[in-house]
This record gives structure tokens, C-alpha cells and sequence, in this order.
């Protein structure tokens, strides 16, 4: 089920990542500005190329990634996503939690592309041996409560 928003720029980048496959990647430039700035928690880059990279790479090593729009919050130059990121890695199914702010240049494309989420809780703990230890850090460091 595909969400809609009822301001166009962002209805636009919604159905793109819903549906976003490899050869959308060649058009990246009708998205975004090609001075265009993006950050995750493993990069952060800007220009055009940079961002296809990622992009590019995250369909060499996923499997069958996809995501799912939960939520659109706020509208004109800014916005938020929340979603949800499907995939497998070595046959395993995997659901990464998380949001992206956008800000949208005057022209409707993406300048500023943020993803936040939680790298420890959403991939490390669920990774074999690396998973054990995170959890048990995560138990150590807590208050318990």
C-alpha cells in the first residue's frame, strides 16, 4: 500500500522509494540537486555521483531491499519519513527501523537528505556473535528501568 501525501515533491520522493529499483538510480538527478547532501550512519556525503554509489552498493550487497513509508510528517521545504527498510543479507530476512529529514530546494528537488536510525539496535544486535556482545552491553550500560 503505497501512502500519499497531498503536497506533490513529496508524494513524489515517496512513491520513488517505494518503488525504487537499480535503473532509478540513473535518473537520481530529477530527485535531487546536484549539490545535494546526504547522511546515514555509515556515510555521508554530497553531490549526485557520491549518493548513486550508496545507493548503487546497497543493491550489490542486499538482497531484495525495499522500503516501506510509515509516515510523512510536515510539508513545504521540510519533511519526515519514517519507515521501514526490508532486505536479506546471507538468506536472513532483516527490518531496519528508521526516519530521513528532507529539505527540498525551491525547485522541488532534494537538497539535504537525513536517515536516522538506530545502528546498534536495528542491524548489530541482530547479527550473529557481534549481537551477543551488543546485547549484553546494552544490558551492562543500562539503568535497569
Amino acid at each position: 500500500m503505497t501512502m500519499r501525501h497531498p503536497e506533490p515533491h513529496i508524494d513524489r520522493v515517496i512513491a520513488l522509494f517505494e518503488q525504487l529499483a537499480p535503473a532509478d538510480l540513473a535518473r537520481w538527478e530529477s530527485y535531487y540537486t546536484e549539490g545535494a547532501r546526504f547522511k546515514d550512519p555509515f556515510n555521508e556525503v554530497a553531490g549526485i555521483e557520491p549518493m548513486r554509489r550508496i545507493f548503487s552498493h546497497m543493491f550489490d550487497a542486499l538482497g531484495h531491499p525495499r522500503f516501506v513509508v510509515r509516515q510523512a510528517i510536515g510539508g513545504g521545504p521540510d519533511c519526515v519519513l519514517t519507515w521501514d527498510f526490508h532486505f536479506t543479507l546471507r538468506a536472513r530476512a532483516m527490518r531496519i527501523h528508521g526516519a530521513s529529514h528532507l529539505h527540498f530546494a525551491p525547485d522541488g528537488r532534494i537538497d539535504l537528505h537525513r536517515d536516522y536510525w538506530d545502528a546498534a539496535e536495528e542491524l548489530y544486535e541482530k547479527l550473529p556473535l557481534l549481537g551477543a556482545l551488543m546485547r549484553w552491553l546494552k544490558r551492562r550500560l543500562g539503568s535497569g528501568a
